[in-house]
């Protein structure tokens, strides 16, 4: 049973939030929060697998939430709720450890599969929010998003070719699991794979990896998406 707290300091949204959770049979929601530092709270009593925060939230914000929950519960992994026009929070909420990011106008589907990937230590940026997150680096500004580019491209011909597969799916949002069974691998090897990865790119995280692969371009179309996929 996947266990998960939301912080939203609407009502209707953590409602919201939390019926399209209870339609899964495999997740459970332990505790709800107005703000961040109640959700640190309450994320460091119950150890939830995920959390799931707004970004602004009054005094306490999701920002500064998930740095903390990061550093104090490790364990729980952070997803991220936003609206269109804040992409800067997003950029900002890669570099506290979240590891996944959904737009709260997205489809039901995607909230299920986004804190499943992330319970399963994967990464899930929603196709909205990775298309943003590409379209804002780029926007600001031709020179500086082409060098952005450029740079991306260098970093994953630093790669293996196996790697350079590997990281495509995990801009898909796949899970180790799922990136092993695509490519015909032990789990184990995956994880050597992902974790020599992030080395080699320079970054913390599998969502700051995501990032790279969209800019770098090397994202694939799977056939399926990781929601298909429960195990």
């Amino acid at each position: 049973m996947i266990r998960i707290l939301i912080a939203d300091d609407e009502p209707m949204i953590r409602a919201g939030v939390r019926a399209v959770l209870a339609s899964d049979p495999g997740i459970t929601v332990v505790a709800e929060a107005a703000d961040g530092r109640r959700a640190v709270e309450l994320v460091q009593s119950h150890r939830p697998h995920v959390a799931v925060l707004d970004i602004r939230m009054p005094g306490t914000g999701g920002l500064e939430a998930a740095a903390e929950i990061r550093r104090t519960v490790p364990g729980t992994g952070v997803v991220m709720l936003t609206t269109f026009g804040e992409d800067e929070y997003i950029l900002r909420a890669l570099g506290e450890g979240a590891a996944g990011f959904l737009i709260k106008s997205g489809e039901p589907e995607e909230l299920i599969a986004g804190v499943r990937a992330v319970a399963d230590g994967a990464a899930y940026l929603s196709p909205k929010v990775a298309a943003r997150v590409v379209a804002h680096l780029a926007a600001a500004g031709a020179g500086a998003g082409s060098a952005r580019r450029s740079t991306a491209r260098a970093k994953v011909d630093a790669l293996t070719g196996r790697e350079r597969e590997v990281l495509g799916y995990l801009g898909s949002g796949f899970s180790n699991g799922q990136v092993a069974r695509r490519l015909g691998l032990a789990e184990g090897t995956v994880k050597a794979h992902v974790s020599s990865i992030l080395a080699r790119l320079g970054v913390d995280n599998r969502a700051a990896a995501a990032v790279v692969a969209h800019e770098a371009g090397v994202v694939p179309v799977p056939s399926d998406r990781p929601a298909a996929e429960q195990g």
